[in-house]
């Protein structure tokens, strides 16, 4: 059981660690799924731009982007801690298969059913609605999920015993959530100021590649890494 954690934390950066440690890899794959996420419309980052091109306000746009932010913080914040939790009562490697056939299954049924359960809200909403559409859409998409093969092996390299504990694995999974979250709010942010001033949203219609799929695709091989790992 050892080996578990050091076996998927090296798989994510095995280019790094000669020159980083070890240990950079995980944190760099979460700055990626942070990047990642902050990419994808469904995100925020095109919500964001429709409401400051609704109110004519490049501000509304800019002060978007927290509730957004705070709404899929949460999101995750829900699934690492819930596993976290029931990483203090089941065996590791039980818990890491689960976590597998979760996440492949919910690639197969965001493939099938996700385009047409999508979450909708009026241009008329306010923060606490956009931090609500956020939470929703970042669960929808299981955005938590997509976390957990680089968040529990850190918090199991953490722990003297290489076991999850509160006291050990907290820490590891706050710092976690904010490396993630803030390369998701500096994508988002970035590309709803360009969008919203220069590029415009007409560019999606034209030359936009389907990141459905390629979220899909994401969702299987963290599903993947966790069954095999």
């Amino acid at each position: 059981m050892s080996d578990v954690p050091a076996t998927l934390a090296l798989s994510f950066g095995p280019w790094f660690g000669p020159w980083f440690g070890p240990w950079f890899g995980p944190w760099l794959a979460l700055a990626g799924l942070g990047l990642f996420h902050g990419i994808n419309p469904a995100m925020g980052w095109l919500f964001a731009v429709a409401l400051g091109l609704h109110r004519h306000s490049q501000k509304v746009v800019l002060l978007s982007l927290v509730p957004i932010a705070i709404g899929h913080a949460v999101a995750v914040a829900v699934v690492l801690f819930a596993v976290l939790a029931l990483g203090l009562f089941f065996d590791w490697m039980i818990l890491s298969r689960l976590t597998g056939v979760v996440l492949i299954a919910w690639a197969i049924w965001h493939a099938l059913y996700g385009h047409r359960r999508r979450v909708r809200i009026g241009m008329q909403t306010g923060m606490i609605g956009l931090a609500l559409w956020s939470f929703l859409m970042a669960s929808a998409h299981g955005a938590g999920l997509m976390l957990i093969p680089v968040v529990i092996p850190l918090c199991l390299a953490a722990a003297p015993a290489q076991e999850l504990t509160s006291g050990g694995s907290l820490p590891v999974a706050l710092a976690a959530l904010a490396v993630h979250t803030g390369t998701m709010l500096a994508t988002i942010g970035v590309i709803s100021v360009l969008v919203y001033n220069w590029i415009g949203v007409a560019f999606l219609r034209r030359r936009w590649i389907n990141l459905d799929l390629v979220w899909t695709a994401a969702l299987c091989v963290c599903g993947v890494v966790l069954l095999i790992a």
